[in-house]
């Protein structure tokens, strides 16, 4: 497994992971949590003048400017190998649909397609699991619409071939 010494890894990631993981630990909401107080209780010392507002209000926007894209690479990189593993394990089940690989690259639209065959699907299951039935079997995900599509494409077959002139 690689470490946070990798060589692999550029100096910009491991920056940003390392700064990443700093800013999200308490001992850092401490500090600044104490920098605002010492800043607040110093007002008085500096008559609340515009630069002492100014000081704290560059700082905070400085450091939330460069800290917005440090964590949000991090982030990227984090739900990048994330779907990596989830679509490995999805490859990897027998029977598993492989269309679901990938998925946010999809559309809004199909996106939401596919998340309502999910949606139907539990609540299928609750409703047996309230009957007192299992929820564990294996169902087809948009079964009813495949269905649905399936009759249309017949009905449309027969209204063709009923529509064509016999051939002499």
């Amino acid at each position: 497994m690689a470490g946070s010494t990798d060589p692999k890894r550029t100096w910009f990631t491991r920056f940003a992971k390392s700064t990443a993981r700093a800013a999200g630990h308490p001992a850092t909401f401490c500090a600044a949590l104490a920098i605002i107080v010492i800043w607040a209780v110093s007002g008085p010392v500096f008559g609340f003048s515009d630069t002492w507002q100014l000081v704290i209000n560059t700082g905070t926007t400085i450091i939330t400017f460069l800290m917005v894209f440090l964590i949000q690479n991090t982030q990227n990189r984090d739900s990048e190998a994330i779907q990596v593993k989830l679509d490995e394990l999805i490859r990897s089940i027998d029977g598993a649909h492989l269309a679901l690989l990938d998925l946010e690259e999809l559309e809004e639209e199909d996106l939401a397609r596919i998340s309502k065959g999910y949606r139907e699907l539990a609540r299928q299951a609750r409703k047996e699991l309230d009957e007192g039935k299992s929820d564990t079997d294996v169902r087809e995900v948009g079964a009813t619409r495949r269905k649905e599509l399936s009759e249309r494409q017949r009905s449309h077959s027969r209204k063709r071939r009923h529509s064509q002139p016999p051939k002499n």
